[in-house]
């Protein structure tokens, strides 16, 4: 399973847009730039809309995967983010999950990064749960 598409040669996010959110002063460093702490938030927050979806029920982050910073994300930029389902196992699930900002005023979008979440499917008492099989 490859990155991201190309069209001629601009790329494309891949996957379903699950979170849309515009960055915020009160998110900066001392340079101006959204802290990648943040941004990892929002990644964290749609794989695990997508993970919900996907298991019908409630998930948990057991790992991220080499997750690198192309580019800073700047106040007022909305960031997308994108979620696609990779494999499933028993209980958990692979989502790889893509931030692209859309860059305020020019409308231009730029991939910010990309990482590999793994969530665990979770019954009431936080034990591990089959995850559905699809239909």
């Amino acid at each position: 399973m490859g990155g991201a598409e190309t069209v001629g040669e601009v790329e494309e996010p891949q996957g379903e847009l699950t979170v849309r959110t515009i960055a915020m002063p009160a998110d900066t460093n001392a340079n101006g730039d959204i802290f990648g702490g943040w941004v990892m938030s929002q990644m964290d927050q749609a794989g695990g809309i997508a993970g919900v979806d996907r298991a019908q029920g409630r998930v948990v982050t057991v790992a991220v995967d080499a997750m690198q910073f192309i580019a800073p994300v700047k106040v007022g930029d909305v960031l997308c983010v994108y979620t696609r389902i990779l494999k499933g196992g028993r209980t958990s699930m692979t989502i790889r999950v893509e931030a692209w900002a859309r860059r305020f005023r020019t409308q231009t979008r730029e991939k910010v990064t990309v990482a590999t979440f793994t969530f665990v499917a979770i019954d009431e008492t936080g034990r591990p749960r089959p995850v559905p099989t699809l239909a």
